[in-house]
């Protein structure tokens, strides 16, 4: 029996097992997405929707671009490139993206803020009509940011639950087929700890069983910031914990495995590890794309889909090469076609480490303490 879209433990009919195996690898890694399977019962009429998406999102070749930057968080990016934050512009960058020619065969999914997924082109066009007729799912944005857990030492919490199931039943019909809800976690001297741990994998959890009642892939992003000193093997054993975390609240909030998305954090050293010059930051990035292609040549079993989802790292050459200036368009368009080609091969192991690295490659993303 199937009650309000979501699976009934103890229920002879949906009774199921499952086996899960998590490992995190304790070498630099892109930032990747998987599409987890598991043994499972058939499931009910209804879940077959989400596991068709989710399943179509993690398609070999194809990734998902990160355009869910808040109204400020773009204003930031903007104003590096000196164009003013106003909705035209926040317009103008996401149609040179969406209508970029051959782009949209290497994505699967672009997740978009709630600004975006009602905007239109310059020629009336919904962002939502360019993006399914292209091949690709739009997503949406559904936390609100995120406000510090009392009794602790500075960690946060996510918020957004107020009228979260109203709003995903008003996106799913506005176009929406997954969504995004970012939990993030630090590592300190001792951090994170246990009540941060719990408080974010458990609201992570009811995030996806609301998305899952209202038609909505969720993707579970536990993100872990690269803000610190300490070491690559800290950092794997923090991410395996928080994981073990995560899936332990999805299983007691009986969420669809098959119906979820995954989007871990690097595998990487603290940010305040000794510092490198540009040149090493640009070739960090080009190695992103070469370590995604290296996992996806290994051979044997791959219970799941290992693909990107790029927001910042996709877009920066773009944003640079644009400059706010209608004269630039094409020039940008071929720079982001660049990175997303090359980030669908390196999804198939087929990357040659050849794409040329645009202008902006050289300069560091990390921003401390990172907030949409």
């Amino acid at each position: 029996m199937k009650k309000k879209g979501r699976w009934q433990v103890g229920e002879p009919e949906v009774k199921r097992e499952m086996q899960l195996n998590l490992k995190v690898s304790v070498k630099p890694a892109l930032v990747w997405l998987s599409v987890l399977a598991a043994s499972f019962s058939p499931a009910p009429t209804g879940f077959e929707e989400l596991a068709k998406n989710a399943a179509y999102i993690g398609t070999p070749g194809k990734g998902i671009l990160a355009a869910d930057e808040s109204t400020g968080t773009i204003g930031k990016r903007l104003s590096s490139i000196n164009v003013e934050n106003n909705e035209t512009n926040r317009r103008d960058l996401r149609e040179l993206l969406f209508c970029t020619p051959g782009a949209l065969q290497y994505l699967s999914g672009v997740i978009l803020f709630e600004e975006t997924l009602y905007q239109k082109t310059a020629d009336g066009k919904p962002f939502v009509d360019v993006l399914k007729e292209g091949g690709v799912l739009p997503g949406i944005k559904v936390d609100k940011g995120t406000v510090e857990l009392a009794g602790t030492n500075g960690e946060t919490t996510t918020q957004g639950f107020d009228d979260l199931g109203k709003r995903c039943a008003k996106y799913y019909e506005a176009g929406a087929r997954f969504a995004k809800w970012r939990a993030v976690l630090k590592i300190g001297p001792n951090e994170p700890s246990e009540l941060a741990i719990h408080e974010n994998a458990y609201g992570l959890a009811r995030y996806a069983s609301i998305c899952q009642e209202n038609g909505l892939v969720p993707i579970v992003e536990p993100e872990i910031l690269v803000d610190g000193s300490h070491d690559i093997n800290k950092c794997a054993a923090v991410t395996e914990r928080v994981l073990a975390a995560c899936y332990k609240a999805l299983n007691d909030h009986h969420v669809m495995l098959e119906g979820t998305l995954l989007k871990p954090n690097m595998v990487t050293p603290g940010s305040d590890s000794p510092k490198v010059a540009p040149e090493v930051i640009a070739e960090v990035r080009r190695k992103a794309t070469l370590n995604l292609n290296a996992m996806n040549k290994l051979k044997g079993k791959k219970p799941w889909s290992l693909s990107f989802s790029f927001g910042r790292a996709l877009q920066q050459s773009t944003l640079k090469a644009w400059g706010g200036k209608k004269e630039n368009v094409r020039k940008a368009q071929a720079a982001f076609l660049t990175r997303a080609k090359a980030n669908s091969e390196a999804t198939l192991g087929t990357y040659k480490g050849d794409a040329k690295l645009g202008e902006g490659a050289a300069e560091s993303l990390h921003v401390k303490d990172y907030k949409y």
